[in-house]
């Protein structure tokens, strides 16, 4: 017969594994919107896009359930050394997850402000290669998550220097169309945005590698995340000006 030990043991770890399952729900979500969005802007599919928004506070309740949840097992069970870090890690990951989420959704509420005239396909297509190159980030984030993977965390966060060099080039290719052609600026304007947006859903993604790497080893990854390309970057070095572009 069990005693009471190891009916406190079990129940944590169930805790545990249910934090781990609603992260994992998010991230399943968070993927799903971002490769919707992307679908969306492709085909300028309004319909798709208006669903993207409205499914966005599904996440926004998951994101409330970690916390609660989290808030719980460092109240009643004072989780020390990996299961600390665990829970912890948990809350930056949820919101890393909420913001991406929003990220994906703004994309989506720009679609329809795009008029059909101005959706470049070379544009259009840069855009999408850089989704999905941000989409393979969540993909190996999420699965360095479950597997306690950091060698899957380290590759995720390399890559993010793929989606800066696709942004830079998106952002100075549409610069090039709003100087030679004014009658496109509205339209570019609003592909800046989607392109800022997905380049902070790979920041993001980006940060929960780091999450994974201190919650696995309880130290962090060393040296500076690398970057293609600071001529952009430093142009929203504030972080105020950063969130005022998405």
């Amino acid at each position: 017969m069990p005693n009471l030990t190891d009916h406190i043991v079990k129940s944590f770890d169930d805790q545990l594994k249910q934090l781990g399952t609603i992260l994992v729900q998010m991230g399943t979500m968070v993927e799903s919107q971002l490769q919707q969005a992307i679908e969306a802007l492709i085909s300028h599919n309004l319909k798709q896009a208006a669903q993207i928004v409205d499914q966005d506070h599904q996440i926004d309740v998951l994101d409330q359930n970690v916390s609660q949840l989290a808030v719980k097992i460092l109240a009643l069970r004072q989780p020390m050394a990996q299961d600390l870090r665990e829970v912890v890690s948990s809350l930056k990951i949820s919101s890393d997850l909420e913001r991406m989420g929003d990220y994906a959704a703004n994309v989506a509420k720009r679609i329809p402000a795009l008029p059909e005239i101005i959706t470049n396909k070379q544009i259009i297509s840069g855009l999408s290669r850089m989704g999905k190159a941000v989409q393979q980030i969540v993909k190996n984030v999420l699965d360095s998550y479950i597997n306690k993977n950091t060698d899957r965390a380290l590759q995720a966060w390399r890559q993010d220097e793929e989606v800066d060099a696709l942004y830079t080039s998106i952002f100075r290719e549409l610069l090039t169309y709003m100087m030679e052609d004014i009658r496109t600026i509205g339209g570019c304007i609003h592909l800046l945005f989607i392109a800022k947006n997905i380049e902070r859903i790979g920041d993001h993604a980006t940060n929960i590698a780091e999450t994974v790497y201190f919650m696995v080893h309880g130290s962090h990854i060393q040296g500076e995340r690398p970057k293609s390309d600071h001529t952009i970057s430093n142009a929203y070095s504030n972080p105020t000006t950063k969130e005022k572009l998405t």
